[in-house]
């Protein structure tokens, strides 16, 4: 009957409209849960206990003009990384791109308000009173490369109002981390910030593993878990900046001038074989000798995430370049193998491969910083002995505190009340923002 053609033209309009809607065998769009109901309150309270915080507590803020015309300039470079860097380099789904950024900025601004609380509480109370400088701005606009990372590993498969909860706790669970390293441990400021890939993947990781759904749908995998030209063309862009300012990432918090200029050089080393690496790799890894996107704007990063916990320390060229070399390699094998080894084994979805990008050379850049304390000086073996198990044991912290919080906030992040996409919402803009010219042909 004319009907019943009618019905299902109209039926598959709406399946190229908006695809997948029928593959349960509804006749209805399935939209997202709304947002008003959680979101905006959720940050409302967040910025009204920060400002009651800073309205209320003793807090005291102190600058050095020759300490604030020093760090400024990588103080910019830091940030560019975390706003402009991470943003896009996560920007690689055709249908995801402007919540990637977008939700980047939301996530990196609430972060840094509640570390600059955390860490003047934990970390700077002098006197009385609750110290804010530069130095603690630029710590935690460093600090949040950790929820940056974590959000990359749950890329479209949450919404904002449990990004935020889960920035919240990890921003403190992170604080914490550093204040056991540089309090109990003694290690030194710039060598904890540097557990912060490490962390940050990690978290994410044991997030995603309570968050598993057993088989993607295929027509949800091939319409929105796929990119375009454009969308890799901004995610490569992401991956440039981050490329240019992790020399300065690296090497901001180290005070003595000889070791910054060792760490800035060694990054630089490390991140130029890394890429190289990547190349070779990618090409030779591939049946017909083409070259992979995806190893391309992610191992090339490796290298600078290995080297940073001992660039201050490296004396000669050649072992930068070995890490950055082998830093490379291991994260291709990550994307080859570990990868779907994770999801398929462990149930657990890495989206952007934070794991093979920050997570696997940060474990093997904390393992290299040891060897290089063990074999720095033969005559003090028996100290730096002691001290290399610190570090082992800095390295155990972090993954414990990483994966045991990340567990327990994924147990948080499940609860109904989030009202968390459903599969069917998974890497699309439009379950989370308005376009006005779909709801016109619709």
């Amino acid at each position: 009957p004319s009907w019943y053609r009618r019905v299902f033209a109209q039926a598959a309009l709406w399946g190229h409209i908006v695809p997948w809607t029928f593959s349960r065998g509804t006749m209805a769009p399935r939209s997202a849960p709304s947002l008003r109901g959680r979101l905006p309150w959720l940050l409302l309270c967040t910025e009204v206990i920060c400002v009651l915080i800073f309205a209320f507590l003793p807090f005291e803020t102190t600058s050095s003009e020759d300490a604030y015309i020093t760090l400024y300039a990588p103080f910019q470079d830091v940030t560019v990384m975390m706003f402009f860097g991470f943003g896009f380099l996560f920007a690689f789904f055709r249908r995801y791109g402007f919540s990637s950024i977008a939700f980047n900025l939301l996530l990196a601004a609430v972060g840094i308000q509640w570390v600059l609380i955390m860490d003047a509480i934990m970390l700077r109370y002098q006197s009385g009173a609750l110290v804010i400088n530069i130095m603690s701005v630029l710590t935690a606009v460093m600090s949040i490369v950790t929820v940056l990372i974590s959000a990359g590993a749950l890329l479209g498969k949450l919404n904002p109002a449990q990004l935020v909860f889960m920035t919240i706790i990890e921003v403190t669970a992170f604080t914490l981390n550093r204040w056991i390293i540089t309090h109990i441990l003694k290690i030194a400021n710039h060598i904890c910030m540097m557990y912060g890939p490490i962390f940050g993947a990690y978290f994410g990781l044991a997030i995603s593993w309570l968050h598993h759904q057993p088989i993607l749908h295929k027509e949800i995998k091939k319409e929105k878990a796929t990119s375009e030209p454009i969308s890799e063309l901004f995610s490569m862009l992401g991956t440039l900046f981050l490329w240019m300012y992790w020399p300065s990432f690296n090497s901001i918090l180290i005070e003595n001038t000889q070791d910054k200029r060792s760490a800035v050089f060694n990054t630089y080393y490390a991140l130029s074989v890394s890429a190289v690496t990547a190349f070779s790799v990618s090409a030779m890894s591939n049946k017909r000798g083409k070259l992979n996107k995806t190893h391309i704007r992610n191992a090339t990063l490796a290298g600078g995430v290995t080297v940073s916990f001992s660039a201050y320390m490296i004396k000669v060229p050649w072992i930068a370049m070995l890490l950055g070399l082998l830093a490379g390699m291991i994260s291709l094998l990550g994307f080859k193998s570990i990868q779907g080894c994770l999801n398929s084994v462990f149930h657990i979805h890495d989206t952007s491969g934070v794991h093979s990008t920050f997570g696997l050379p940060g474990v093997l850049g904390a393992i290299a910083h040891v060897v290089l304390l063990l074999t720095a000086d033969w005559n003090q073996f028996t100290s730096l002995a002691y001290q290399a198990l610190v570090l082992v044991g800095c390295i155990g912290l972090t993954l414990f505190l990483s994966i045991g919080v990340g567990v327990i906030t994924g147990l948080f992040l499940k609860i109904k009340l989030w009202k968390a996409p459903q599969e069917w919402n998974y890497f699309n803009d439009q379950a989370f923002w308005e376009f006005p010219h779909l709801a016109h042909k619709l």
